[in-house]
């Protein structure tokens, strides 16, 4: 008798954990994506040299896209630097991988000093354009970036640290953490250049 109740507490939970599971798959196969549509916008902004970039321009070739600031302090000067330790681990996997640095503080970062502080990686494209164009890129990637005031006067910002993954059609396919483990960043660019 406990035997068949015991059984029968059994197969009501299975049928209890089925039915959540289906609902669960259905919910998930069916709903927007949160994603969907990110980065996709009207911003014109200009690279380091003075050629306009679009969202557009993302399409033909995978790509990092990291936003920052040239006054940062860690995040940045530590993200680029891990950007040009992918492409030496990667090789000639990287050549068709592009990346870019889009500046959240327009005022200080001109495209002479954008250019400067990317240079020295051969690899990265600083990204710039009126305060109005990047607070629409800022938008359209759904970034944080926040202005943040100093005792002295003057000002740091805050930022949203993660280096965003797009395929060769310009969509989103993901992100790589801020100092997430090398093997693990490295996987994700293998998968992106081989979409």
């Amino acid at each position: 008798m406990a035997f068949s109740r015991l059984r029968l507490v059994l197969w009501v939970a299975v049928a209890a954990v089925a039915a959540s599971a289906t609902g669960l798959y259905l919910f998930n196969s069916t709903r927007p994506t949160l994603t969907a549509g990110l980065g996709h916008g009207d911003y014109v902004l200009a690279t380091a040299t003075g050629e306009s970039f679009t969202r557009e321009s993302f399409n033909g070739a995978p790509s990092a896209l990291f936003f920052g600031f040239t006054h940062c302090p860690e995040v940045c000067p530590t993200s680029l630097a891990e950007m040009t330790a992918w492409y030496e681990a990667l090789g000639a996997e990287a050549k068709d991988l592009k990346a870019y640095f889009i500046t959240v503080d327009p005022e200080r970062d001109t495209p002479e000093v954008l250019a400067d502080y990317v240079g020295w990686t051969k690899v990265v494209t600083g990204l710039t354009g009126t305060p109005e164009e990047i607070d629409k890129a800022v938008r359209a990637w759904a970034v944080y970036a926040a202005k943040v005031p100093l005792e002295d006067g003057d000002y740091t910002m805050d930022h949203t640290a993660s280096v965003f993954l797009l395929n060769r059609k310009g969509e989103f396919e993901g992100t790589i953490a801020y100092r997430e483990d090398s093997n693990t960043a490295l996987a994700k660019l293998r998968k992106l250049i081989n979409l």
